[in-house]
């Protein structure tokens, strides 16, 4: 059967040969004699046409198969109840399978009864609209709501961005009577909720933690190279002034070049400079500055792929003890 869409300026009519749907003063009258009558909450009744119906919804094409049902008044007219949602959002549904189109403003009135309307119909285009112009309208007055119909039509993206807002804007949601009444009467939903924000606050926390040790990490790499560049070519305050040319077999004046990490690298000078001076370095309650220096030694020769070479100081004289204590003072702080 073809149904033949006409855009219309007038008031719409219900005639024997055809009806029209009423959308922003837009009316579709089809033709041919419809077959169908859609009967709405308040008992109004919409003309369809059974081809186009199923054609548009697995659900409605199975419900074309069944025997037919006959109701006074209604002559040979199947008729299909559509309930429990407003009437004018079942004329944007049935407008829809004829046409396809939907517009903002009827998503904005409609948009949630057309997502379970969608649901219930298996009629996949349309889901996947309401779904995204749902999410588009979501507040902290509707998120509940829209969820807890997220979850009954299987929208898995809707339910996931309600959780995240649920999740950011708790404090608000949790002044709602949307919240209120799921505290009452579903508290699995509540549960569910609750648990999304803990685990979401867990991994928060996680990905805080592994950002930490990376910087550590790139802090440690940084200062390992600053101090074999000191040891090695020397910077500035300490370190040698001048390379052996092997070609030559001379010394030779090495102009330094700018240092890459001055920042890192002139906290190191100093360090290295106290270590060399400092007499508390030796007692009892020792000194904190040194301490520090002499773990960076021993990070250095636990990395250093050339001890015998290597002009770093302590490279290849720290005991074994000093590396166990050294890897168990930095898993501590890690």
């Amino acid at each position: 059967m073809e149904a033949v869409l006409v855009a219309m300026s007038v008031p719409a009519t219900t005639e024997d040969d055809g009806f029209s749907l009423i959308t922003d003063k837009l009316s579709y009258n089809l033709t041919p004699t419809s077959d169908v009558e859609i009967v709405t909450s308040d008992n109004r009744r919409i003309p369809a046409h059974s081809g186009v119906l199923a054609s548009a919804s697995p659900v409605l094409m199975n419900i074309m198969k069944k025997p037919m049902r006959r109701y006074r008044g209604c002559g040979s007219k199947r008729v299909i109840k559509i309930l429990g949602v407003p009437c004018d959002a079942v004329s944007v549904f049935i407008k829809f399978l004829y046409s396809s189109s939907l517009t903002e403003d009827e998503m904005e009135r409609y948009g949630i009864h057309l997502l379970a309307l969608s649901h219930v119909y298996m009629v996949t285009q349309l889901k996947q609209r309401c779904s995204k112009g749902v999410v588009q309208r979501l507040t902290t007055e509707n998120v509940v709501d829209v969820l807890q119909l997220a979850r009954l039509c299987d929208a898995p993206d809707v339910c996931l961005r309600s959780m995240r807002l649920i999740h950011s804007q708790f404090k608000t949601v949790e002044q709602t009577e949307g919240w209120k009444f799921i505290q009452e009467h579903d508290p699995f939903l509540e549960l569910d909720i609750l648990q999304f924000i803990d685990d979401a606050e867990s991994r928060k926390k996680r990905r805080r933690r592994h950002r930490k040790e990376q910087d550590l990490y790139m802090q440690l790499s940084e200062a390992m190279e600053c101090i074999e560049h000191i040891c090695t070519q020397g910077c500035t305050l300490v370190g040698p002034s001048n390379v052996v040319d092997n070609n030559k077999k001379s010394m030779t004046a090495e102009k330094s070049e700018p240092c890459k990490a001055f920042s890192t690298c002139y906290g190191l000078q100093l360090l290295i400079r106290h270590f060399a001076v400092c007499k508390r370095r030796n007692n009892d309650k020792g000194c904190l500055r040194c301490k520090r220096m002499l773990q960076l030694f021993r990070l250095h020769s636990l990395i250093c792929d050339q001890p015998d070479s290597c002009r770093v100081p302590l490279c290849r004289y720290v005991p074994t003890c000093f590396v166990r204590n050294f890897t168990f003072e930095i898993n501590q702080k890690v």
